[in-house]
């Protein structure tokens, strides 16, 4: 069994990169996110085009991300996981690099991570960032940096634990799922069997007692287009 976990507004209090963008994008990323809502852009060209944005030194950016909370519960649930044996791997679509900053200020280290890989470039004194998704599939219908789709695909028996849009895809692909504000209402309204929560306080008593009753089921083949 393995239990994959989004980490922007599931692990993280806020979206992490949302934050980031707000302090040191301007606004032009509020519009690409709008044409990303739209449907107008996939989310990894979305990602790819706000990341560029970004306007700060690696300091002023460690600094900020060092302000950033998570889950006050998320430790217990990684004990638990940890004495039970279950492996757990953060997949998000966000950006690897604030995902490990904002872990290690909390003193988790060590997690597997499938995320968008951020790179720094130095010209004329000042930084500049890009995103390289090397977690992307041809074909994905969400335009995805990470196919979240293809990498729960890989283990037997998968527990995932989500929150928002880039968790819509992946949530009829798994055997449990675990979720909260806007992936609830999606698996409410498209009848995807889940168990909701509210943080992982909340979460863990829930996954306790579901856990030994857990079997596969069906599941929708990943939503690719087709020429």
């Amino acid at each position: 069994m393995q239990v994959f976990c989004d980490f922007d507004g599931t692990i993280s209090i806020e979206d992490a990169t949302d934050m980031v963008l707000s302090r040191f994008a301007g606004s032009e990323w509020e519009d690409i996110e709008q044409l990303w809502k739209q449907g107008q852009i996939g989310s990894g060209e979305c990602m790819r085009r706000q990341i560029a944005l970004i306007q700060a030194s690696r300091a002023e950016l460690d600094r900020f991300l060092d302000t950033q909370a998570i889950d006050p519960g998320f430790e217990g649930f990684l004990s638990f996981c940890s004495r039970g044996e279950l492996p757990v791997t953060i997949v998000s679509d966000g950006v690897d690099y604030f995902i490990r900053r904002i872990l290690a200020r909390h003193g988790i280290e060590g997690l597997p991570i499938v995320a968008n890989v951020l790179t720094c470039s130095v010209a004329q004194g000042r930084e500049s960032y890009s995103l390289f998704p090397p977690f992307a599939t041809t074909g994905c219908v969400s335009g995805a940096g990470v196919c979240k789709c293809r990498v729960v695909d890989s283990a037997d028996l998968q527990v995932y634990i989500g929150d928002g849009r880039s968790d819509f895809c992946v949530s009829d692909k798994v055997d449990l799922v675990f979720a909260k504000a806007k992936l609830a209402d999606y698996c409410e309204e498209h009848g995807i069997p889940y168990v909701g929560f509210e943080d992982f306080s909340d979460l863990l008593p829930k996954m306790e007692a579901v856990l030994p009753s857990v079997e596969r089921r069906p599941r929708a083949l990943p939503q690719f287009k087709t020429a």
